[in-house]
């Protein structure tokens, strides 16, 4: 399976990013954040919907040398889920009066929309991340539906192939249903495991983080224990539910365990590649890969350029292949 980045038109050639570390991400929206650096162009801002997940940040270290190279000032902030503090930030970056372009992540993408307007009306064009919502002028896009879908295949045909013979097999979705993206990723998995392992049992339990993904799935334990199936919408709240089985003192390798999510790191690769690993589904979207993609659309956004949707589907990983998809 081939790892899919199309864009609607041309692609302009981008040099590969150096895996650099953020100091402080740029300059942030809070008050208190100075800027980091001096910038004759402008600055262009990029807005996750919090600091917490691990590919967010990975993607942050490789946009920030491709936009300071580019001659722009790289504002970010955190806003900690909270779409109120989200709406803040991107007001004050409206207000600076030298920001070019700004692209995120909603913490909800309904909200977002009257601060898009206010953007759109001072000639400042918004681009998504993940998703587009009324405002935005393209964005790197994710099909969240074909991913899910992908990671409830990959479970299902597990399912199909171990646990054939069992009349019920539990399985555990740790799932963030707070965003498009989340959502989008749940609705996948459940079809293609109710599609393609008709004697499986699915347990959704709500959680975004590693911390939630770690607690949900040690109640769910205490609830269903003969739960062996997990696949989670993103791979920190799955890795909190790996830890957890962990924990319950399932074997790294035991051959009855199954887990899967997108979004691998470098952490998630580690523990692909032990040798018989429980965790059988991997997928990765390449932090380096969505980056440029960002860095991109930011830069031709702020150039005035017309802009065009670039879409980015998931690659399997296995312990084969994980070395290709390492962030050093």
């Amino acid at each position: 399976m081939k790892k899919l980045f199309r864009r609607a038109g041309a692609v302009a050639a981008l040099g590969a990013a150096a895996a650099l570390m953020l100091s402080g991400c740029g300059a942030a929206a809070d008050s208190d954040s100075g800027a980091t650096s001096d910038s004759s162009k402008g600055a262009v801002a990029m807005g996750f919907a919090g600091m917490d997940i691990t590919i967010w940040n990975d993607q942050l270290k490789f946009m920030e040398p491709i936009i300071e190279d580019a001659g722009y000032e790289f504002l970010t902030s955190d806003p900690q889920w909270d779409v109120q503090k989200q709406v803040s930030d991107w007001e004050a970056w409206i207000q600076r009066g030298d920001v070019k372009a700004i692209m995120g992540f909603p913490v909800q993408s309904d909200a977002m929309v009257p601060v898009t307007a206010k953007a759109t009306q001072a000639d400042i064009p918004v681009l998504g991340y993940a998703t587009r919502w009324e405002g935005t002028v393209a964005g790197t896009i994710i099909d969240s539906y074909e991913d899910g879908y992908l990671v409830g295949a990959a479970a299902a045909e597990w399912i199909t192939e171990n646990k054939a013979d069992e009349d019920e097999v539990p399985v555990a979705v740790v799932a963030d249903k707070t965003s498009d993206l989340g959502k989008g990723r749940t609705e996948g998995i459940i079809d293609a495991i109710t599609e393609n392992a008709p004697n499986a049992k699915i347990y959704e339990l709500p959680g975004i983080s590693r911390e939630e993904g770690n607690s949900v799935a040690k109640s769910h334990l205490v609830a269903v224990p003969d739960t062996q199936v997990w696949v989670g919408t993103s791979n920190d709240n799955t890795a909190g539910a790996y830890q957890s089985l962990l924990d319950s003192g399932v074997a790294k390798d035991d051959p009855d365990y199954y887990v899967g999510a997108t979004d691998a790191t470098n952490e998630t690769l580690d523990v692909i590649k032990i040798p018989g690993s429980i965790w059988r589904g991997g997928f990765i979207l390449p932090a380096q890969q969505l980056a440029e993609s960002n860095a991109d659309l930011l830069l031709r956004a702020a150039a005035g350029e017309d802009v065009e949707d670039n879409v980015i589907t998931s690659t399997r990983v296995t312990a084969e292949n994980a070395d290709e998809f390492y962030i050093n």
